[in-house]
Formats: structure tokens, sequence, C-alpha cells
């Protein structure tokens, strides 16, 4: 099949899973895709095809707004089982390797080891003597490091012990062949940068412009800040990579100091009963709110919006966009210090960061700003305008602008 000259060819490990109405995607990488539908003349993406219920995010591709006359499908065999992997793996690469033929750009996200079919995708790109673009958002073999402590089954802290050195190995090997590597955020830049030929920060996010919090509500927001009780919030999976149990012991510290507070961490997880648990025997329920997973994005931002501090206890190097998200708001960083939070608040200091693991020294942090709340509003303030360059439209345009100059 013939395509312009003008044709990306992305490999994106989110899966796309098979129903009656056609496929089903996850409905923010259906925003990426429209992203990308208005840089490129075509784009073919490659994903990891799913088969039984879809999540409650993955929406119709059919009515997702995609111009499907110039985006095209390639469903991909999932296979993170070894014998799963070296089963299909002859049949896909050659797949791959035709799909490459067709198109003049190539970015492939990577992260994993069996099953990753990205880095199968940049390996045969260089065998054919293409330049070619890798992406991640994340650390995955450090994630994988701290699951071989920290998973809740013995089979999955003895998977992690065994993939995480050659998963690292494998990155490193992708990354030091590809022409760029575009790194989200300065925390997986940082990892991966040493490794590369050509590094690159890029964002990938798809908060709208009309997301932003608008100036009268930030202005409102600031004047409700300086009375009541110090409102938190949290958004991302429960999993002992976000540092669950930290956030807890902050918790519970906060309420032990007196301070009168209303936290929420939205988001469902392997560790959301533990953390339910947890805030019973801690007494913490008039405190703390666990609605597990939302649905409705409205719902999401109004939250986002509401909160006077952005709580975080991030333990592997990772960038997450729900920190973009929380500035986009005007709600202020305030949590474990990395080069990702650090990098988003340089310009304008919306945020307050403190030691990683330092429980205590964080608890201290929300503490003085309790008490201090023309602070608080001067941070939301800050926080606003760190978050003004970020849009949908705007880091999607960055990031083919960057996938043009160098490929």
């Amino acid at each position: 099949m013939a395509t312009p000259g003008n044709t990306l060819l992305l490999y994106a490990p989110v899966p796309l899973y098979s129903s009656g109405q056609g496929y089903l995607l996850e409905d923010q990488a259906c925003n990426g895709l429209r992203r990308w539908a208005e840089n490129f003349d075509h784009v073919i993406v490659m994903h990891p095809l799913q088969h039984g219920a879809a999540p409650p995010s993955w929406i119709p591709v059919e009515s997702s707004g995609i111009d499907l006359d110039r985006v095209e499908f390639v469903a991909l065999p999932t296979a993170y089982r070894p014998d799963q992997f070296l089963l299909h793996y002859g049949k896909v690469r050659r797949q791959i390797a035709q799909l490459i033929d067709r198109a003049q750009y190539l970015t492939f996200a990577i992260g994993g080891l069996f099953g990753d079919w990205g880095a199968v995708a940049a390996l045969e790109a260089h065998r054919k003597g293409r330049r070619f673009a890798v992406w991640t958002d994340r650390v995955e073999s450090d994630v994988a490091r701290h699951e071989a402590t920290s998973a809740p089954t013995l089979k999955a802290r003895v998977r992690a012990r065994l993939f995480h050195r050659p998963m690292a190995m494998l990155e490193r090997a992708v990354i030091r062949r590809a022409t760029v590597g575009l790194f989200h955020g300065a925390e997986t830049h940082a990892a991966y940068a040493p490794y590369a030929k050509a590094a690159e920060i890029v964002h990938d996010i798809h908060l709208r412009e009309e997301d932003r919090i608008p100036a009268d509500e930030l202005k409102k927001k600031q004047e409700t800040v300086l009375q009541g009780p110090l409102k938190i919030c949290y958004l991302g999976r429960a999993d002992p990579m976000k540092g669950t149990d930290d956030w807890m012991a902050v918790m519970a510290n906060l309420k032990a100091a007196g301070i009168d507070f209303h936290a929420t961490w939205l988001g469902a997880g392997e560790r959301l009963q533990a953390m339910k648990d947890q805030s019973d025997s801690l007494g913490l329920g008039a405190q703390v709110a666990l609605p597990g997973f939302v649905r409705d994005r409205a719902a999401i931002l109004t939250a986002l919006r509401e909160a006077q501090v952005f709580v975080f206890c991030h333990k592997t190097p990772e960038s997450p966009r729900n920190l973009i998200e929380a500035l986009v708001s005007g709600t202020p960083l305030v949590g474990y210090d990395s080069p990702f939070p650090r990098d988003l608040i340089a310009a304008n200091g919306g945020g307050w960061l403190s030691p990683k693991d330092d429980v205590k020294a964080l608890t201290a942090v929300l503490v003085s700003l309790a008490g201090d709340r023309q602070r608080l509003a001067d941070l939301i303030d800050r926080a606003a305008r760190d978050g003004s360059p970020f849009n949908d439209v705007a880091v999607f345009k960055h990031r083919s602008e960057v996938i043009r100059a160098h490929l």
C-alpha cells in the first residue's frame, strides 16, 4: 500500500482492544493520534492487540474524531511472555520491516523486555540503516528494579529480579543506535541522555488550552486559600512506585500535628485497598478520601483546580503527566525532589520540593504552608505560570518539529 512521503510510523504500547464496535483505544491515545495527524500527512501506528473487556477509558476508534483516511492502525500480537514473544517474533519483525519501508519518519516507544515491539522495530530500523527516534516517559528497568522488592507477590518479585538488568541492557542498546532520544521530562532525560547520540526533552500531555484554570477562577482560588482546611490532592495509580505508604504516612503526620486538612487520592491500583485499610487503622476517614478510578474528565479537572497543593511521593525515575496537569490547574507541586518536578517549576517556583523518601521533611513543608497561607497563595500563582507553556497542540507540534529536524 503506497503512502505519501510525509508519513510517520509510530509504535505505541497502549493496547488496542477488539470489540463489536471495531477497535477500542484509550481516549488520551486517541487524542495523541489526532495531534500527530495535524503534523504529518499520513500516520501508521502499531499497537499491541488485547482481547476481552477494555478498561473504562477506552473508546471506539471509529467515533474518536481520528481521520481514519490518514491514520492507519496496525494491530500486533500482545506477547509479554517469553514463549509468546518467540512464537510471534519472526512474523512480526517481517511485518514491521515492511512498514518501515513505507514511512519517511520513524519513532518508537520503548520499555520492557519480551513483547517490546518498539525495541524490535528500532533494531530493525538500525539494521536497514534508517534514521529513527525512540521515546519513553519513564525508566522501565528502574521500575522493575523497584518491583523486585515491592511487588505484592513472590512471582512478581522474582520476575522483576530476573528481568530488570536485561531490560536496562536492551534500553541502552536501542538508545545508542537511535538517531535521537525523545525523553518525556527531565527525569527520563537525565537517566537516558548519556547513552544517546542526541537527546531532547519532550512532553506528552493531552491537556487542551481550555483545560487551563481560568484567570478569574485562579484569583478566587488564591483568595479562598487564606482560610479553611488545607486541600490536598493526588491523581495517579495506587501503586508502590507512587509512594502510597509514604503518602499515607504524611497524612497521618498532619493529623498528629493538628493540621486541619482534607486529602483525596484519585486513582485505582493494587495498593488501593491497602490504603483504605491504613486509613481505617490510622483514623483518617474524616480527612482522607480514596474514591478509586474516576472516569469523568471534568470531575478530575475540578478536583485538581480545587486542590491547594498536589502532594506526591514518587519512588522511581519517571516523568508523570499528573504534575503538569496540577500546574495547569494552578496547584503547586509539593513532594519529593527529582529532576522532573524541579525542571517543571524552575522558571517560577510553583512548588516546594523535599528530599526523596523523607516523610518528615515533606510533612514539615505542608505544616509550614498550612500556617502561612499568604505564601501558599503566592505558590498558586507561580504554579499557574509554570503551567502556562503546556497544551497538547503545542507539545505535539514541538515533538514533530524535533523529529523532522533529526530525521
